[in-house]
């Protein structure tokens, strides 16, 4: 069974494997499920550098979030990305 989710940039429903999940915790921990089952508010993104640069642009992950978040995320996804 595929499970699609939207982007939160393209707006785009995607194979959530082709999506990097980003979850806050209920102690507003922000981290990167790369599992896809961690419990939490959850957000998801492409995974493209454009579309991860847009999203660090606008902060988009803060509003989807709805919690401040540091911009080291942004740059922890395109590391993962790059496959570093």
């Amino acid at each position: 069974m595929i499970i699609k989710r939207k982007c939160i940039i393209t707006a785009q429903l995607l194979d959530r494997t082709l999506l990097f999940k980003v979850v806050k915790d209920k102690d507003n921990n922000v981290s990167i499920d790369l599992s896809y089952n961690k419990p939490g508010r959850g957000a998801y993104i492409s995974k493209d550098i454009d579309v991860i640069n847009m999203a660090k642009k606008k902060d988009a992950l803060s509003r989807a979030l709805r919690h401040k978040i540091d911009q080291s995320i942004y740059d922890e996804l395109i590391n993962l990305l790059k496959g570093e």
